[in-house]
């Protein structure tokens, strides 16, 4: 019998790597469910967690309490306090190290998650490049429970039940009558995001079908501009962005038919809920890991690697390879399209 009854999870950003911790858990508790998961993250992700039994949420103020050196000790103090038996640290990033490290002074078990630096670094480099699919980040979070001594089977995935839409999110979109398609076409990186008016040519294709009604999301006074003009005043087409809190974003998400994102957060938000992903790639490649949770690889849009062969050139998107610019103007509207009703 395991004496660890309470484990620390420390993911700290960002939004879909946390996002990418939630399905685990889900996996995790219902197999585990005597043990007790405290979740230390910022404040603005707790949606993510609610409603998953036996875990609950610890918010990290790094503005403030938990700000700097001295800020990093409180909250080292903050959480000891909640006695907890174990860490396990699935960010593996400074502040989560040093924390970690102060709790296994104190004999407390200790796990982190293993990035595959090495492995990213062959996938991604330019020569003698091993071009061959990593292991996913959510194997690689349940290979961390696993040396807790908690192996996970993430082959049966637990799903929350479809979003009852609250009054707010309604009046947003409406009642369903349609098949709701989100797209999501922004990202934290140039060479992650499909050329907007590329992505126009699939809103209006989309838009013109009297089955279909499009909800976009973004972030931020220049995403929503730029999602309006998108919109151009269509009936059929809805900009969620800048109107709704996450968790009500999330009650849209959990009812959509669809997602159509790049490589970044919304995709991860939406599979944790159960929901079909579309992924658009550009810089990056779903073999390093980061393909939406249980989502086929037939479900990711990849450029031409015949015209760019050094693809993928970065793991994140943050680095720029010249000539490399227009990589993701090799996948067509109509491909995006055809993908989009193969499915819905």
């Amino acid at each position: 019998m395991s004496k660890i009854k309470h484990i620390l999870v420390i993911r700290l950003s960002a939004m879909g790597d946390v996002a990418m911790v939630a399905p685990v858990l889900r996996a995790f508790v219902s197999q585990y469910p005597d043990i007790k998961i405290t979740v230390v993250s910022r404040p603005f992700f707790k949606p993510f967690f609610s409603g998953i039994p036996n875990v609950v949420f610890f918010d990290v103020d790094l503005h403030d309490r938990h700000k700097g050196p001295k800020g990093l000790l409180r909250l080292f103090w903050d959480l000891k306090k909640l006695k907890a038996d174990a860490v396990a640290d699935l960010h593996n990033a400074i502040r989560s190290k040093v924390i970690r490290k102060l709790f296994g002074l104190i004999g407390k078990k200790v796990v982190y998650m293993d990035k595959g630096r090495k492995e990213k670094e062959a996938l991604t480099r330019a020569e003698n490049k091993i071009f061959q699919p990593l292991s996913s980040t959510f194997e690689r979070h349940a290979l961390a429970f696993k040396k807790l001594g908690f192996p996970i089977d993430l082959s049966h995935p637990v799903f929350p039940p479809k979003a009852i839409l609250s009054e707010t999110a309604l009046q947003s979109t409406g009642s369903k009558q349609e098949k709701w398609i989100g797209i999501a076409p922004f990202a934290q990186y140039d060479t992650k995001m499909y050329p907007l008016d590329l992505m126009q040519q699939v809103v209006d294709e989309l838009a013109k079908k009297s089955n279909y009604k499009l909800f976009l999301f973004g972030g931020g006074q220049d995403e929503v501009k730029q999602l309006e003009a998108m919109q151009n005043g269509n009936p059929a087409i809805v900009v969620i962005a800048g109107k709704l809190k996450l968790s009500q974003e999330m009650e849209v998400i959990s009812n959509l038919d669809l997602m159509v994102s790049m490589d970044s957060g919304n995709g991860h938000i939406a599979a944790m809920l159960g929901v079909k992903v579309v992924t658009i790639w550009g810089a990056t490649h779903p073999y390093a890991g980061f393909r939406p949770f249980n989502q086929p690889l037939e479900n990711s849009i990849l450029p031409d690697r015949e015209k760019y062969p050094l693809l993928p050139t970065s793991v994140y998107g943050n680095k720029l390879v010249e000539g490399y610019e227009d990589a993701m103007r090799t996948i067509s509207p109509e491909q995006i399209i055809a993908k989009i009703e193969s499915i819905v």
